[in-house]
C-alpha cells in the first residue's frame, strides 16, 4: 500500500502506535509533532472536540514519506499487519508482470461529464433511460464495476482532484469558472503526469481540462508530453451566433441586436476567448481551431484520433504510457440527426461517439498485444446536471438524490469501471469505497513511481492496488470528506453519512437530524437523530482530525495571472481579450489589480448546482 509513514493515535489515545510505512513495511521511529490544545472554533462543543483531538492525535511524519489525511492512520493501525502481508504479495505479482511484459503497465483514464450512477454499465437502467452503451457494459462485464466511486461535486474540482491526488480545498481549485478566468491550477501542484513522466512514462492529455486559462495551468506545463485541451467546459458550445439567434445565450454579440441607447460599458463582456489549445512539453501553446460549434465538436474528434495514434506509437516503441481522455462529451447545441431512442443530448453523445470510442480503445489494445499490460479506468467526473440544465439535455437522478454541485450521493457517486485483462478478474461488482484521488497514488504504485510523489503536502489519495488486483473487500478506505466549494458539506464513514451543512433547526445547538443510512436511504430523504447519537462525537473527532491536519499542512490558493500568455498564434479576437480596452493611465487604479485578489465572495459563490434540500419536501 502507499501508506504515509506517520504515527496515528489509537481511538482511545493510548500512547504511540505502530507506524504505517510506504508499501506496508515498518519504518524507523521518529519524533512526535503535536498540535496545541484548543483553538478558536465557532461552536463551544467543537472547541472541546478540537482540544481533545489535539491532545490525543499525536502524529509523526518522517522525511520522504507520503502524507495522507488524518483518518487514514486510524484505519491503517488497525490493519497494518494484514495490509503488509498483502503488499508483499502485490509486489511479487507486479514484479512478475513487469518481467513478463518488460515494462510497468500502461495507464489510460477516460472521464466524461455529469452522469448518474447506473446510467451506463447496468444495461437495465440504460434501457429505461433510452440509450445503449454496449462498450462500457462490456468493460463492466470483463472487469470491475465500482458501486462506491466518489468524486468531487463538479467539473473543475473533480479534475484537479484526479490530477493532484488532493481535495481541491487544499489548492483553491474548488469552484467552476468561465471565460475569461485569469486563474488556474498552480504550478506548485505536482500532477499525475509529472509523477509518471519522472518514472519514464510518455504522457498525453486530450479533451476537457477546465483547470484554468493562465500559462502555468496549461496541460503541457503540468507534466504532459503532448496535449490538446479546452480550458473551459461545455458552455462554449453555445457561445456562438447561432445559439444567440435561438435565444440559447444573450448579449454575447451586441451587434446582432439593435443598438441599445442605454448601454454604457463596452468592456463588460469579452470580445473573444480561446476554446482549444494544443502544445508539446517545452514549447509554446497554439490555438487549435476557432469558436464555431463545429470547432467544439472537433475537440473530441481530434482528441480521439490523436489518442489512438499516441497509444499505437508508444506500443510500437515499447514505452510505457499514461494518457487521459476527458471528452467535452455533450454539445449543448442540438443536432438535427438524433442517434438514440431518448433523442437527448446525453443519449446521443453516448451512442454517437463516446461508447464506440471506448470499444475502439479496448480493441486497439488487444490488436497491439498490450491489453494485458494496460489498465483502463473509465468514469464520470460527477453527478448529472439536474439543476437548470439546457433543454433536451437528458440528465436525471437515478438511484441517488442530487446532481452536479451537490454533496448528496447523486452529486458525487458516479459510474466507474476498471479493465485489465488477465489481472483484474472479470464480472466483479466492488462494494468498497474508492475516491477519485486514489487514482493518483494507485497509478504511482503500479508505475513504480512512488518516489516521485511529493511528501511536503497531504495526498488524499490512498493506494488501492489491492482492490484492483484482489477484488471486493480489499479496499483501504472507509471514509470520504465531501466539500461544497470551500465548505465541508458532508462526511461518510462506512454506510453512515453526516451532513455538516444541514437545514435542520437543531443544527445550531449541535444536535441535528443530519445523519443518513446510505443502505436504507439511498436518496438521503429521511435523516436520523436519536438512533445515531452514539456516532455524533465520533464524527466530530473525525472532522477535528481532518481540520487539525490542515494546520500542519496548510491549504494554498488558486493561482492568478494574465490569461492567454505563452501562445504563439493568437487570433486577433484572442489578442483583443488580453489587450486593455481602456487607457490605464487615466484611471485612479490599475484595472489588473483584481488579479491579486483571491475573492472570498467569489470562492463561496454557488456552483453549477443547487444546495441540497435538507428540510421538508425532498
Amino acid at each position: 500500500m502507499l501508506g504515509a509513514s506517520n504515527h496515528g493515535a489509537s481511538p482511545a489515545g493510548e500512547g504511540q502506535v505502530a507506524s504505517p510505512a510506504t508499501l506496508g513495511r515498518p519504518l524507523p521511529g521518529r519524533g512526535h509533532v503535536r498540535f496545541p490544545r484548543g483553538s478558536a472554533m465557532r461552536q463551544p462543543s467543537v472547541k472541546i472536540v478540537v482540544a481533545i483531538a489535539a491532545a490525543l492525535f499525536a502524529v509523526a511524519v518522517s522525511a520522504g514519506d507520503v502524507v495522507h489525511d488524518a483518518e487514514y492512520y486510524i484505519i491503517y493501525q488497525q490493519h497494518a499487519e494484514r495490509w503488509s502481508a498483502e503488499d508483499q504479495d502485490l509486489d511479487a505479482r507486479l514484479s512478475q508482470l513487469r518481467k513478463k511484459f518488460g515494462s510497468p503497465p500502461n495507464l489510460i483514464h477516460i472521464m466524461w461529464d455529469d452522469q448518474s450512477y447506473g446510467d451506463v454499465g447496468i444495461p437495465a437502467i440504460s434501457k429505461i433511460r433510452g440509450f445503449e452503451a454496449p462498450s462500457i457494459n462490456r468493460m463492466a462485464a470483463e472487469g470491475i464495476l465500482f458501486s462506491r466511486m466518489y468524486t468531487e461535486p463538479s467539473c473543475t474540482p473533480s479534475r484537479a482532484a484526479v490530477l493532484t491526488g488532493r481535495h481541491p480545498i487544499r489548492n483553491g481549485m474548488y469552484t467552476v469558472a468561465f471565460p475569461v478566468e485569469y486563474a488556474g491550477l498552480p504550478a506548485s501542484e505536482v500532477t499525475m503526469a509529472e509523477v509518471l513522466s519522472n518514472a519514464g512514462y510518455a504522457t498525453a492529455f486530450y479533451g476537457k481540462a477546465h483547470l484554468g486559462d493562465i500559462e502555468e495551468s496549461y496541460m503541457h506545463n503540468q507534466g504532459f508530453d503532448e496535449a490538446l485541451w479546452s480550458p473551459y467546459n461545455q458552455i462554449v458550445s453555445v457561445w456562438n451566433r447561432q445559439a444567440q439567434a435561438g435565444n440559447g445565450i444573450r448579449d454575447l454579440y451586441p451587434d446582432a441586436r439593435p443598438a441599445d441607447p442605454y448601454r454604457m460599458d463596452d468592456t463588460w463582456l469579452p470580445d473573444g476567448w480561446i476554446m482549444t489549445l494544443e502544445a508539446k512539453k517545452g514549447e509554446q501553446a497554439r490555438e487549435f481551431g476557432g469558436l464555431s460549434n463545429q470547432d467544439y465538436d472537433n475537440i473530441d474528434l481530434e482528441g480521439m484520433r490523436r489518442m489512438k495514434a499516441f497509444i499505437r506509437a508508444n506500443a510500437e516503441a515499447g514505452k510505457p504510457f499514461y494518457t487521459a481522455f476527458w471528452p467535452q462529451f455533450v454539445n449543448f447545441m442540438p443536432k438535427p440527426q438524433k442517434h438514440s431512442r431518448t433523442a437527448s443530448l446525453l443519449g446521443d453523445a453516448w451512442e454517437s461517439h463516446l461508447d464506440p470510442f471506448i470499444g475502439e480503445v479496448m480493441d486497439l489494445l488487444i490488436e497491439l498485444g498490450i491489453a494485458e499490460n494496460t489498465l483502463v479506468v473509465a468514469m464520470a467526473d460527477n453527478g448529472p446536471m439536474v439543476h437548470n440544465p439546457p433543454p433536451g439535455l437528458g440528465f436525471t437522478e437515478t438511484i441517488f438524490r442530487g446532481g452536479k454541485g451537490d454533496f448528496t450521493e447523486g452529486g458525487v457517486r458516479v459510474p466507474a469501471f476498471a479493465w485489465w485483462p488477465g489481472t483484474i478478474e472479470p464480472g466483479q461488482i466492488v462494494g468498497d469505497i474508492i475516491h477519485e484521488t486514489d487514482l493518483f497514488t494507485t497509478f504511482a504504485r503500479l508505475a513504480g513511481a512512488l518516489d516521485h510523489v511529493p511528501t511536503d503536502r497531504v495526498i488524499d489519495g490512498i493506494d488501492q492496488t489491492s482492490l484492483l488486483l484482489n477484488g471486493d473487500t480489499h479496499g483501504r478506505r472507509d471514509y470520504v470528506h465531501i466539500y461544497a466549494g470551500p465548505n465541508l458539506g458532508a462526511s461518510v464513514k462506512g454506510d453512515l453519512k453526516r451532513h455538516w451543512i444541514s437545514g435542520d433547526p437543531g443544527d445550531a445547538s449541535g444536535v441535528a437530524a443530519a445523519y443518513y443510512d446510505l443502505l436504507q436511504d439511498t436518496r438521503e430523504k429521511n435523516p436520523l437523530m436519536v438512533s445515531v447519537f452514539q456516532h455524533q462525537e465520533a464524527f466530530n473527532r473525525m472532522r477535528a482530525r481532518h481540520e487539525l491536519w490542515m494546520r500542519k499542512y496548510p491549504n494554498t490558493s488558486i493561482a492568478h495571472g494574465p490569461a492567454y500568455t505563452g501562445i504563439s498564434n493568437l487570433r486577433p479576437e484572442s489578442e483583443a481579450v488580453i489587450t486593455p480596452r481602456v487607457d490605464r493611465s487615466l484611471l485612479p487604479f490599475d484595472p489588473l489589480e483584481f488579479l491579486e485578489l483571491d475573492a472570498e465572495w467569489e470562492r463561496n459563490a454557488p456552483d453549477v448546482g443547487a444546495k441540497p434540500r435538507n428540510q421538508g419536501g425532498h
